[in-house]
């Protein structure tokens, strides 16, 4: 029997936003599509409670049917606007590519169809043990609905990474937030999804407080999974998996773990792989699928965010321009063009306190892509998390 593509949609019968929940864009992550059917189940009897629209949709059809991270090649590595024009314009299409134009038409259909504000939840596990968690593209709209939740916030994966679906609604200008519930076949991973679904419907203001029975116990579920941990935590690192490498992770790392510089983590091509920095560590690759060895992730300061959100308020990076070597891309001021040899001593730091992130180098010119000038602020400055 085909696997169907949207678990649930619920329509209340009340105004409200648009809250889409994805689960299941890698097919070995069942986790979010099983809490998914359980909590709309439950919904599904009580819409007169809810106000507006939930959408539950299943990703990639074929590879959840198979238990397999993707078939032909990574959905969540996809979603460029490059890659999906040349996708659209293809004959023969591999599997991903039909799950992206079938995904992507109905994203399309609901952003036309419903109204705002909305909201877009990808939900996730890793192939190691770890705390559950919330990766997010840095704009103040995702940071600040991230801050809802109990668990640790993880920045700038996005400029590691080529064609995450959240990096492709993140251009839209929509709150999107992925959550990481635990490890892959661990029920504790189905917990974690059922309690952050409920609270993002009641952060989202789709159901009160009151309208989900004992809501405590869904934050206190996140509370105790997460051990407490609600810092914010920068990308470093990534050690990438090239062409035909034979990369190991050592045995017995989790997600989060302490780890000093100097600490061999794997083996690439047989060759030990220590870490170059102090951190902690961050999604280590347990599974044969996967290009993304390890990652590394340090804390941000209290102070660095503070200043971060009021540099954005004022709108400092306006003034980039007026610096040497620095000047947009196009009319659109979306793409920040730094001339390194002009402007080698602008840190990457100074433009990831602007939300800026480094989408391409090519030895020369190091281009920027600013989430912050793409968010709809206007359609969330009435919700109550902003």
């Amino acid at each position: 029997m085909p696997v169907r593509r949207v678990i649930q949609k619920l329509k209340g019968e009340k105004p409200g936003p648009t809250v889409l929940f994805f689960a299941g864009i890698h097919g070995n992550e069942p986790a979010g599509v099983t809490a998914l059917e359980r909590v709309l189940v439950d919904l599904s009897t009580r819409q007169d409670i809810l106000r507006g629209s939930i959408y539950a949709l299943r990703g990639n059809l074929k590879a959840l049917s198979e238990g397999k991270r993707f078939l032909d090649i990574d959905l969540n590595r996809l979603w460029t606007k490059t890659n999906i024009k040349m996708v659209a314009n293809k004959k023969a299409l591999l599997e991903e590519e039909k799950e992206l134009l079938e995904l992507l038409d109905l994203l399309k259909e609901i952003t036309k169809s419903e109204k705002g504000p909305f909201y877009f939840i990808d939900y996730h596990t890793t192939s190691s043990k770890t705390l559950p968690f919330i990766t997010i593209n840095d704009s103040m709209i995702n940071r600040k609905f991230a801050l809802q939740f109990p668990v640790p916030v993880v920045l700038g994966i996005e400029e590691f990474l080529e064609g995450p679906l959240l990096s492709y609604i993140n251009q839209l200008g929509y709150v999107a937030i992925g959550f990481e519930s635990g490890q892959h076949q661990d029920p504790e991973a189905v917990r974690n999804s059922i309690a952050f679904t409920y609270m993002t419907l009641v952060s989202a203001r789709s159901l009160g407080k009151l309208d989900v029975e004992d809501y405590t116990s869904h934050v206190k579920q996140l509370e105790k999974s997460a051990a407490s941990v609600r810092d914010i935590f920068e990308v470093v690192h990534l050690h990438r998996i090239i062409g035909m490498d034979v990369f190991k992770m050592l045995p017995g790392f989790e997600s989060f773990q302490k780890i000093n510089k100097g600490t061999q983590l794997a083996t690439n091509n047989f060759l030990p792989v220590y870490s170059g920095f102090d951190g902690r560590l961050f999604m280590p690759l347990y599974q044969n699928q996967g290009s993304d060895g390890f990652f590394i992730i340090r804390k941000i300061p209290i102070w660095a965010l503070r200043l971060s959100a009021f540099l954005r308020k004022i709108k400092i990076d306006n003034l980039f321009t007026l610096l040497p070597g620095v000047k947009w891309e196009h009319r659109d001021k979306e793409i920040l063009r730094v001339d390194l040899k002009i402007a080698k001593y602008m840190a990457k730091p100074l433009f990831h306190l602007l939300g800026y992130r480094v989408r391409h180098l090519d030895g020369q010119y190091l281009r920027l892509y600013n989430r912050e000038k793409a968010s709809k602020k206007k359609m969330y400055k009435n919700e109550g998390w902003w």
